[in-house]
């Protein structure tokens, strides 16, 4: 695609699904349960490609839940597809695909502050060094940086799942 540059391709995005389910097994080896909060639509796709992977790779029990958030507005009411009870004092992992500014990962992670947790993490597949937010992923799969000008998409329709850089 012309003013794209590709730089993920579905292999690369897979092994670095791998490795960030490695990594959050291992701050996790203690748990029974985790939740694997996906941001809606393309975090809450990853989070499900991490409770397949988790799910191999370990005994732990990853539990998914939906984010809905309104990324314009991001200080509106968001919804969670599961209630804060099963959530609460227990190990959670945001998950989105990019973190840009930080607003719809500080936004989230506030939401879920409202009630205690065991453990709070945020993983993303792409890292941007834009932040007007102090968030920080704990685990990435790649790290960029780019103009602010410059823009990152992750398309993950159907199988060939890839990231731009436009």
């Amino acid at each position: 695609m012309e003013g794209q540059n590709m730089i993920l391709n579905s292999n690369e995005i897979n092994n670095k699904l791998r490795r960030i389910a490695y990594q959050i097994y291992e701050a996790n080896t203690t748990e029974t349960e985790i939740i694997l909060a996906g941001i809606d639509v393309n975090g809450y796709i990853l989070a499900k490609k991490l409770k397949t992977i988790l799910s191999k790779i370990s005994d732990i029990k990853p539990i998914l839940c939906k984010i809905s958030i309104d990324k314009k507005n991001p200080r509106l009411p968001i919804k969670t597809s599961i209630k804060a009870e099963n959530y609460t004092n227990k190990s959670v992992v945001l998950i989105d695909d990019v973190l840009n500014s930080g607003t719809t990962l500080i936004y989230s992670v506030k939401h879920f502050l409202e009630v205690p947790l065991k453990q709070f993490k945020t993983a993303v597949l792409v890292n941007r060094n834009h932040k007007k937010f102090p968030v920080k992923a704990d685990y990435k799969g790649i790290s960029l940086s780019t103009s602010l000008k410059e823009h990152v998409h992750v398309n993950l329709e159907g199988k060939d799942w890839k990231a731009y850089l436009t």
